[in-house]
């Protein structure tokens, strides 16, 4: 049975870095974001964790963990969202207090994704991937990235729909802000393995695919029992993107979690964007894909809106969702908040 928390009117916004905090030089960007949700009608307290960043992290495992259990058990904190993702969100998962957990929104990606999947492995507890806490100090959002708060606040037993973006953002532009901050200039094109109309359901499961494989034979990656204690065996949708792998590393990562029985019980895969995927020799994403499709036996679906090239659908873990490719660049994510 999932747990699935709600976005309430006025929430409070715990912002804690399990990963990297913010530089001192981005204070200030930091700051605006916090002013906007303000305007927005959010609460905003910030963790000592995001003032600070030295040798790739925000502070020591120990106490990014317990400043993030402190806003867990925090009655008044309503949904907890990292300022950005990193590099060593894996240091600080052990120190966890996973029997405390309660059922309240973790938001985020990229170096979230590990601790946002093993929240919905360990507990049934429903996680958000989707922006990060400074990709919404803009005076506007796009419509897909706004959508996170309507898929925040389903009710449980409730659907939400969301639909692939118009275009997309290729790269930074750090030196010519928008008024909504990212610079959508790209045409979105959703694809399928086939070429055709593909249609895929199941509970969805996934993250950054760079960061998540390393929950792989350890207490936070038991899909297994995942599967037989939260879900009653149903199929599970993965979602992955790639930040920074070559194809064939993506490769080798992908058969890994095949033996390793993560991929039992998939009904398909869904792959996001990504400006990564550099070719190794003639093996390219797409090889890495049909290759994937093939050993398994399931529809993919890739180029969709998720990952580091934004804007970004709402994805939760452990919702059960039908996602369709309609074979001309089109898509549609349909959640159901089923326990």
């Amino acid at each position: 049975m999932i747990k699935y928390p709600i976005l309430k009117n006025n929430a409070m916004i715990g912002v804690t870095a399990p990963s990297s905090g913010v530089p001192s030089f981005l204070h200030d960007m930091f700051k605006q974001a916090c002013d906007r949700m303000e305007k927005r009608g959010y609460q905003v307290t910030v963790g000592d964790t995001v003032w600070t960043q030295k040798k790739a992290k925000s502070a020591p495992a120990k106490v990014r963990a317990d400043e993030f259990n402190q806003m867990m058990a925090d009655e008044s904190i309503d949904l907890i969202i990292p300022p950005w993702g990193g590099e060593l969100l894996i240091e600080m998962i052990e120190h966890v207090d996973f029997t405390s957990i309660k059922k309240k929104w973790i938001l985020g990606y990229s170096d979230t994704s590990a601790l946002m999947l093993a929240t919905t492995l360990k507990k049934g507890i429903a996680t958000a991937n989707g922006i990060n806490f400074v990709d919404v100090r803009g005076e506007c959002m796009d419509e897909t990235t706004a959508m996170w708060e309507k898929v925040l606040s389903t009710k449980e037993g409730d659907s939400v729909l969301q639909h692939s973006s118009s275009k997309y953002q290729k790269a930074w532009d750090h030196a010519n802000p928008t008024p909504c901050i990212f610079h959508l200039t790209e045409e979105t094109s959703w694809k399928t393995v086939s070429g055709a109309k593909e249609k895929v359901e199941g509970r969805l499961l996934g993250g950054c695919i760079d960061i998540i494989r390393h929950l792989i034979g350890t207490p936070f990656g038991d899909v297994k029992t995942f599967r037989k204690q939260f879900i009653n065996d149903e199929p599970i949708l993965w979602y992955f993107e790639n930040c920074e792998m070559n194809t064939t590393d993506l490769r080798r990562t992908l058969v890994q979690m095949k033996l390793a029985g993560w991929f039992e019980g998939c009904s398909g895969i869904l792959f996001g964007r990504s400006d990564a995927n550099d070719t190794v020799e003639d093996y390219t994403a797409e090889d890495d894909y049909q290759d994937l499709a093939k050993d398994l036996g399931v529809p993919v679906i890739y180029d969709i809106d998720c990952g580091h090239q934004p804007p970004q659908n709402t994805f939760i873990n452990g919702a059960y969702a039908e996602v369709e490719a309609d074979g001309e660049g089109k898509g549609t994510v349909l959640q159901h908040f089923r326990t």
